[in-house]
């Protein structure tokens, strides 16, 4: 019996139209927009140069210390939580060295209570999200890295507004912060009996708003901050934090000579330059060749395994033969230096960008499996809460 061949659906925007460029080819955007900058924050500044960065202010450089013990560890910005800061001072140094970035204008919680989306207000207006995790033994942040995004990716809410601006290095570092404020408050819930993990914030992954590789030294200012022990930094483990990237070769390059040994992750999303020109519009820049070459000196250079991540998609990227291609270009860049998370799509009634059949995902993954590539299906959350990151700011936007 001849097996039927499952269409080929072709990338396409709904419900907003994608920005093109007079080659008919779909624009990218590097560079930040001219905005008002977010105020200098405590966290925007290395360890070595804070107590000068107070005493320029006008307050005693040795209160930087005790600022930071407040910030990154405490997780507050209260002055009034401050008593050991002198009251006739306390309000104008807190307000002028930890100036709130983020205000939440609203949030949405799952149903058992594992999870936990925030909607944030920066000080210029624009609209950033994270969404708070609790797994089993780890509690996981995923973090936006710009207001809005400039890789113009079709399927991406984020994308449809473009790139708004970068966040500052606080900015990102801030969301970590406040999710550990609300840890410590209680407020998010799905711990399971036996689980003794501390109620602080483990894993990091740059997954949320925009592409982290696009507002490079920020993105590294506030990474070295996380890995900071404390009251430097917020004493994070590198292997507990994970860099996404859409293919930025350049920069994966730069990423893996920064000798730390954090996490990183492709979004690749197809294997056939074809489709991926079509669905990863930076792809019209740097081929998926170049992307993998990348990819695999990032490993050879930190030791560290590389994600690969797929979001699976009916009838456009979920086919066999992409998986068989798939394990072709990974295997033949060498065994055991990546991993693939196929990623469930969100389903939408009626849109060409809907989940795989489930045999069709279970099909894909026992063809990664047998070629002897890695594969884990990411455990998705959020989908009741509108996870997808960009969807709440879409709206109130």
């Amino acid at each position: 019996m001849t097996p039927v061949r499952r269409p080929q659906v072709r990338p396409a925007t709904e419900g907003w139209e994608q920005k093109k460029g007079p080659d008919g080819r779909p624009m990218l955007q590097f560079a930040s927009p001219k905005r008002g900058k977010p105020p200098v924050h405590l966290a925007d500044i290395a360890p070595a140069d804070r107590k000068a960065h107070v005493a320029e202010l006008g307050f005693p450089g040795y209160r930087a210390a005790q600022l930071a013990t407040h910030y990154f560890v405490h997780h507050t910005n209260d002055p009034a939580e401050m008593t050991d800061l002198p009251a006739a001072s306390r309000d104008e140094l807190v307000r002028t060295v930890l100036p709130p970035l983020l205000t939440e204008v609203r949030r949405f919680t799952t149903d058992n209570g594992d999870t936990i989306k925030f909607l944030w207000k920066l000080h210029d207006g624009a609209l950033v999200e994270s969404v708070l995790m609790r797994y089993p033994g780890r509690i996981t942040l995923c973090v936006s890295s710009q207001a809005g995004c400039g890789m113009n990716c079709p399927f991406c809410a984020t994308g449809q507004a473009g790139l708004t601006r970068n966040m500052s290095a606080a900015e990102i570092v801030e969301q970590v912060v406040l999710a550990n404020a609300a840890l410590a408050r209680g407020e998010l819930g799905g711990r399971k009996h036996g689980d003794h993990t501390p109620d602080r914030v483990s894993n990091i992954v740059f997954m949320g708003m925009g592409e982290p590789l696009a507002n490079y030294a920020r993105l590294m200012q506030a990474v070295r901050t996380m890995l900071a022990p404390a009251p430097d930094g917020l004493g994070m483990s590198a292997r507990g934090i994970t860099v996404s990237t859409v293919g930025l070769v350049p920069a994966i390059r730069k990423l893996a000579a920064e000798d730390l040994p954090v996490t990183f992750a492709l979004s690749l999303h197809a294997p056939d330059d074809q489709l991926r020109d079509e669905l990863i519009p930076v792809n019209s820049r740097w081929k998926v060749d170049e992307a993998l070459d990348a990819a695999r000196e990032y490993f050879e250079k930190t030791g560290r395994r590389v994600s690969i991540e797929y979001a699976l998609i009916k009838d456009m990227n979920d086919h066999g033969w992409r998986a068989d291609l798939l394990a072709e270009k990974l295997n033949e860049r060498g065994r055991g230096w990546v991993h693939v998370n196929p990623i469930p799509l969100n389903p939408t009634p009626g849109s060409i960008w809907t989940a795989s059949e489930p045999a069709v995902q279970q099909e894909f993954v026992r063809r990664l499996e047998a070629a002897g590539v890695p594969t884990t299906i990411r455990d998705t959350r959020g989908k009741e809460i509108d996870g997808a990151c960009g969807q709440l700011a879409a709206a109130d936007g």
